[in-house]
This record gives C-alpha cells, structure tokens and sequence, in this order.
C-alpha cells in the first residue's frame, strides 16, 4: 500500500511517515499543498492523509481537486479543529475519513488501512497461498504453520504477490506499491528483497521469476 502524507508541521509529518513505514507501507510526505498536488499528479496513491490547514494550497483545495481530478486515492483529513461542523465539512468535500488532532497513533494506522482495503478490490486479513499465511493485521508470517520473520520490505513485497492471487506482479507494480519515491527505479531492490525473501521462506521455492513479466506465487 502506498500512502502519501500531506502535512506543514516537519515533525508530525515525519514521524507519521516513520510510524507507517514501520508498518510496511510506502509513504511519501508533502509539507503543503501544492507539494502534494505534484505528487498526486505523477504516483499512484492508494490513501491521502490530508491535513486541513495546509499551507501554499489550502488542504481544502487540495480535496476539491483531488475530487476534481478523478484520482482513485481515498482521503483522511487531519485537523485541529474536531468540532461535529467541521468533521461535517470535511467529509462534504470529499473526504473518506476524519480524525481530529491530536489522535492516537494505533486509530491513524487502522483508519488508513481500513480506508486502503477500499482503495483497491478488497482482501481479507488473512491472505493464504501455497502454504504461506500472512496476517496483516498482526504482522506475522508463516510457512507451514512455521513462523517466518521478515523485514518490512519483504512483508510488503509478500503482501503484494498474495494479493495478486497467482497472477504475476511486475518489478515496476513492486516499486510503485512497496516503495517511496526516492527509490530508484534502475536499482535491484526488487530482485534482491525477492532473493532473501525465497531464502526465508525456504525450500521449495513459492515465489517463481517470469522472465522479462515479473513474480508470482502460483
């Protein structure tokens, strides 16, 4: 899942992006709002967490043109003002979701997850394949009823081929749903996190290489 942050206070916005990464996601932030509008305009985002009183573009404006623009990134508004008329506001513009300041961290994490289980074709909790078991709610990962600890980027990248229910996920969906922006695209990072993530799981091999398409788990 990949979630832009869209946030003027320097440090709120990097600890939310810190918290969220921890969680597996890819998360890119923006301190105002015209810096988000480029974003959006070239990354396909699965949530927004939107705050209200952004500056350079009001968040305001950032949600009509969200809406405007027709992009399929489902919006969380952050705002200090947590008021019944506000919140009413917010969602009136085209707001999914709204969470006052200041929140706890644990409500944030599920709100955008809740919210990008709606951004794209639903998937339950629990997603099981070739005797693989990742629950992504708790994190955990097993393989034959053997827990399997993997780094972020791993569980992402295994999140995604689940996901994709045996069809095959190209390097470049890999980026675009387990990475930021500042990855380069001409590295190996795909390649290599799936190199050590065959290694985790171990024998035999789930997740196979279709030349020049991607990987898969059949």
């Amino acid at each position: 899942m990949r979630v832009l942050v869209a946030e003027d206070e320097v440090v709120l916005a990097d600890s939310i992006a810190e918290g969220l990464r921890l969680q597996s996601l890819a998360v890119d932030t923006a301190y105002d709002g015209d810096a988000a509008l480029r974003r959006l305009a070239v990354n396909s985002y699965d949530v927004l967490v939107l705050d209200r009183d952004l500056p350079v573009v009001h968040g305001d404006d950032v949600c009509r043109a969200v809406v405007n623009a027709g992009w399929e990134v489902r919006m969380l508004m952050l705002t200090a003002s947590g008021g019944i008329t506000d919140r009413v506001a917010g969602l009136a513009l085209g707001a999914d979701d709204y969470l006052p300041k200041p929140f706890a961290f644990a409500e944030l994490v599920a709100r955008v997850r809740a919210l990008g289980r709606r951004a794209r074709p639903a998937a339950p909790p629990v997603l099981e394949r070739a005797g693989i078991r990742l629950d992504t709610s708790r994190r955990q990962v097993y393989r034959d009823g053997h827990h399997v600890p993997l780094s972020r980027k791993e569980f992402a990248v295994l999140e995604e081929l689940l996901r994709a229910d045996g069809a095959v996920v190209s390097t470049e969906q890999l980026l675009e749903r387990a990475w930021d922006e500042h990855t380069d695209p001409f590295t190996g990072v795909v390649r290599v996190t799936v190199l050590t993530l065959r290694r985790k799981l171990g024998p035999p091999q789930v997740v196979t290489t279709v030349t020049g398409v991607g990987y898969q788990i059949p």
